[in-house]
């Protein structure tokens, strides 16, 4: 590696020298912001006479790259590319200035310095070598007779127009005395003695702002050679960038992507920002056939990962449709499990059928514990290891069996349950999105013409109203106009959808139910819901109209989200379960335990109470020593302190004297303390 303090002019105007931007590289992103503050400097420093530099960080290449039919030496950019491009445009800018101004000779020294290779083949002319999706602006801006104009949006095209619109006849000449001041680091790498890799993450964790997908695609590209990376470029990335988009919003989702294919991979969730460590943990080896295979792997996921971003893509009417709800509640956690039964239906594993029931049986499985309010951590981990459970021979049915035998905070929440708290709950006062699916999924249940729900002007309606005329009070006895304000207000059987919320207002039900302003129809008679349906031939409001609807509407409530109807096997094919849900464990074995994530195999409850403390112990050593968990379990330095000392830690022990209903509370106890309350399962043998 070689390091030197060097003018920017001097750099870009280098002779049979071509600056190439690496397929690997994020696309070129600086905002007008950037630009704005560069810009600035430049004027500032061009006007002092006393300043004789002005420095502007670093750029780090490769320069083993030559081309030689081309006869040019180039240097693939590592760090520095936004600068690099950034001060190109500038340089566009002042040629096509003077070309504007007639100023041929200052232009040709431009243009012929900083921007071109004169005698390079017309391929290779440019010095600048930016990734495909930028090539064209670029050769437009240097093309003064073409109109600078590509399709979509670039802003490469952008910030030369912010440029161009800034330098005048006034400050050109200040412009290129500030460049010719402008100093930069110049690192340049040997492809052959340096870790290119090595010093691209040293780089980035100074500062240098990508995310993880970025980093994960230096790592597999940048250890190639220049051919390979376009190559596996082409063939890979490109497409695995492509599909994990969210198009309605035009946000990459390729980190998050990596993320569940590593979680579906090693059942172990990463960290959002560990995403690129825990891959190149899995493939130490960034140019391996094992990394080269997995991609295909990764590739061929990234389809129907495109299709959980964005349902629309999926021809299936009905598949899109189920999709949809599963990004409406945003049930992200569920897509490790999705992308492989998705890959099974377009395989033909399982029919589209099956397929669509199982998108049904995560929505009645997490909406159902969303009623509860059921902790929605615990969906991570149940996600993660689903799909081992599922078999080849009946396949939704092994999926259905391995959710209900679930217990604890785990569990698939029973019919009675579910209703018990339905009809009480405040159905108002949820998330937008998610009070939306709920009111969508009751209306289009077994509706063949669909109703969109979403569209402007129909919002969720109070029969009884927030703010009721004064005429309510002298319809209902006191009691139930207190109780429909204060218990009944937002709960299902006071809640219904309608296009016209506006004006039928705070009305009493009568005038709600008939209203037919200018022969509208606006009232609850003339509505085609099937919310609105019972409504109909009501004559009047009460807390027993309130209780006999939302009765209705919680038996239509088990139609849409059923529970499945499968035997749930007993035995040694019965789920752990988590150890606050478990039985007292005495004069009982135990077949394993999952501790955090991971599979002990541990058969006696001592073995598994010291092997949870010396874990925790070693990780949070601080919430055991001087504190009530040491007291506790009665942590000791001294073993002849204790009637049976069991070593947990180098010079440190518990209580081993206990029997093992005592060891349950204690470990019970240590979990409640530190939050873990979801993190013990066990399996009784």
């Amino acid at each position: 590696m070689k390091a030197a303090e060097t003018k920017v002019d001097r750099f870009l105007g280098s002779n049979e020298t071509a600056f190439a931007i690496p397929v690997y590289q994020r696309n070129y992103d600086w905002a007008k912001t950037q630009c704005a503050q560069l810009f600035k400097d430049i004027l500032a420093v061009g006007r002092d006479d006393n300043q004789s530099g002005h420095f502007i960080g670093s750029i780090v290449y490769v320069h083993d790259d030559v081309h030689a039919v081309a006869a040019l030496q180039e240097f693939t950019i590592i760090d520095g590319q936004q600068r690099l491009t950034t001060l190109t445009l500038i340089y566009i800018a002042i040629y096509r200035h003077f070309l504007a101004v007639g100023e041929e000779r200052e232009a040709q020294r431009i243009y012929k310095t900083y921007l071109i290779n004169e005698f390079a083949e017309d391929s290779e002319k440019l010095k600048l070598k930016p990734t495909d999706n930028n090539k064209a602006a670029l050769a437009q801006m240097m093309d003064p007779q073409e109109a600078v104009k590509v399709s979509g949006y670039s802003r490469l095209i952008e910030n030369f127009r912010f440029f161009q619109s800034g330098i005048d006849a006034s400050n050109v000449a200040t412009v290129l005395k500030g460049l010719s001041k402008l100093i930069f680091v110049n690192i340049a790498l040997d492809r052959q003695k340096d870790n290119p890799q090595r010093i691209f993450e040293s780089l980035n964790s100074t500062g240098l702002e990508l995310s993880q997908a970025d980093l994960i695609r230096n790592y597999i590209l940048m250890g190639l050679p220049r051919k390979e990376q376009e190559q596996v470029f082409r063939k890979f990335w490109e497409p695995i960038e492509s599909n994990a988009r969210n198009l309605e919003v035009n946000e990459s989702r390729v980190s998050d992507f990596i993320r569940d294919y590593l979680t579906l991979k090693q059942k172990d969730i990463p960290n959002k920002g560990a995403v690129y460590a825990k891959f190149k943990e899995r493939f130490p080896l960034p140019s391996s056939p094992e990394l080269m295979e997995a991609l295909v792997e990764i590739r061929d996921l990234s389809n129907v990962y495109a299709r959980l971003l964005n349902p629309s893509l999926e021809p299936d009417a009905e598949i899109a449709r189920e999709l949809g709800y599963i990004r409406t509640l945003e049930i992200n956690v569920s897509y490790p499990f999705l992308m492989p039964v998705y890959r099974d239906f377009q395989a033909g594993v399982i029919s589209r059928d099956d397929f669509a029931a199982v998108l049904r049986l995560v929505q009645s499985y997490v909406w159902r514990r969303a009623i509860l309010g059921l902790p929605t951590n615990a969906l991570n981990k149940i996600f993660m290891g689903l799909y081992d459970r599922v078999e080849c021979e009946g396949y939704l049915t092994s999926i259905q069996r391995a959710l209900m035998q679930r217990g604890g905070t785990q569990r698939f929440p029973r019919d009675a349950e579910v209703l018990a708290v339905l009809k009480e709950k405040d159905m108002y006062s949820v998330k937008g999105r998610t009070r939306t699916y709920f009111f969508d999924r009751l209306e289009n249940h077994n509706n063949r013409e669909i109703v969109d729900v979403t569209v402007p002007g129909i919002t969720i309606e109070h029969i009884f109203p927030q703010n009721p005329d004064p005429e309510w009070r002298n319809i209902l006895d006191e009691d139930d106009y207190a109780a429909m304000g204060e218990h009944y207000l937002n709960t299902i059987g006071n809640l219904t959808l309608s296009g016209n919320n506006g004006r039928l207002g705070n009305k009493t039900f009568t005038a709600k139910r008939d209203m037919n302003n200018d022969g509208a129809e606006q009232g609850y008679r003339y509505s085609r819901l099937w919310l609105n349906r019972d409504l109909q031939t009501l004559d009047h409001w009460n807390v027993a109209q309130i209780e006999a609807r939302a009765e209705r509407i919680a038996q239509r409530f088990l139609d849409v989200w059923p529970a499945p109807s499968v035997d749930v096997l007993v035995g040694s094919d019965v789920e752990e379960i988590n150890i606050f849900e478990a039985e007292e464990p005495k004069f009982k074995k135990l077949e394993y335990a999952v501790f955090l994530g991971n599979r002990l195999w541990v058969t006696q409850v001592s073995r598994l109470y010291v092997e949870v403390i010396q874990h925790l112990l070693s990780e949070q050593p601080d919430a055991f020593h001087g504190t009530k968990l040491g007291d506790r379990i009665q942590l000791a330095a001294d073993p002849a302190s204790l009637r049976q000392s069991v070593q947990v830690a180098e010079g440190y022990f518990v209580e081993g004297n206990i029997d093992s209903t005592t060891k349950f509370e204690r470990m019970k106890f240590i979990l409640t303390e530190l939050g873990l309350e979801d993190e013990l399962f066990i399996k009784f043998a």
